[in-house]
């Protein structure tokens, strides 16, 4: 509800034109640009490529420094690689690291930035502390960097927000994205490649899926009413 201005309820002056313009002339009205809105189509794109842009920086810093960024990534039962929970994800090995997550960061990251910045931060923060805790504790001894284990558990969560939901629309989102990126399904395998932290990525498809449960908890059946003992 708007209140309207005094000035419109003033009389029209006279020998001149109405109160709202000098001279007669139209009324000026204040044109205010529209405010960024991180929920629409092109907002979640811009973000999402901004994302992207923070992490090629800081792997061009990265790349320059000596010794690398990299030492303060995820080291699996160390305490002291504790702390790569949180900054394994702006990691990564090598330019080719980071522009093999690049497109799937933005495409999946954009598909869930969609649904809210509030639902993308909490389930970004549900997909790193707990897919990252699973990780530190299952995955073989070593350095473990990059956003793959954020990317699966975004992609497990839009698959798991499918199942738990059943809403038509997510179900669609869910087989959209899987059309263009389900080949990423493979990195949950077994890998002979001691490169790829294939647990990572299990681990963190598993707190995806676990962040889908809890937000959308599936809804019970219609209840039964119990039947009335007859009276004697």
């Amino acid at each position: 509800m708007t209140t309207p201005s005094p000035r419109n309820w003033l009389p029209a002056r006279r020998g001149g034109g109405s109160a709202g313009g000098p001279a007669g002339g139209p009324a000026k009205t204040s044109r205010t640009e529209p405010p960024f809105d991180p929920n629409s189509w092109s907002g979640s794109l811009i973000l999402m490529v901004s994302i992207a842009a923070v992490l090629w920086v800081i792997q061009i810093i990265n790349a320059a420094s000596s010794p690398s960024l990299d030492r303060f990534g995820l080291r699996p039962r160390e305490l002291d690689g504790l702390w790569g929970v949180a900054t394994e994800p702006f990691l990564h090995a090598s330019y080719g690291h980071l522009f093999s997550n690049t497109l799937p960061l933005i495409g999946i990251g954009w598909v869930l930035m969609l649904s809210g910045l509030r639902t993308w931060l909490t389930v970004s923060a549900l997909v790193i502390v707990l897919g990252g805790l699973a990780t530190w504790l299952v995955a073989p001894s070593g350095l473990i960097v990059g956003a793959s284990g954020l990317i699966f558990g975004w992609l497990g969560y839009l698959i798991a927000r499918a199942y738990f939901s059943r809403k038509l629309t997510w179900i669609f989102v869910a087989v959209a994205v899987l059309v263009f990126f389900g080949t990423l399904l493979s990195g949950l395998l077994p890998s002979s490649d001691a490169s790829v932290s294939w647990q990572g990525h299990l681990c963190g498809f598993a707190a995806g899926i676990v962040a889908g449960a809890v937000l959308h908890p599936r809804r019970g059946g219609p209840r039964t009413r119990r039947p009335t003992p007859a009276v004697s």
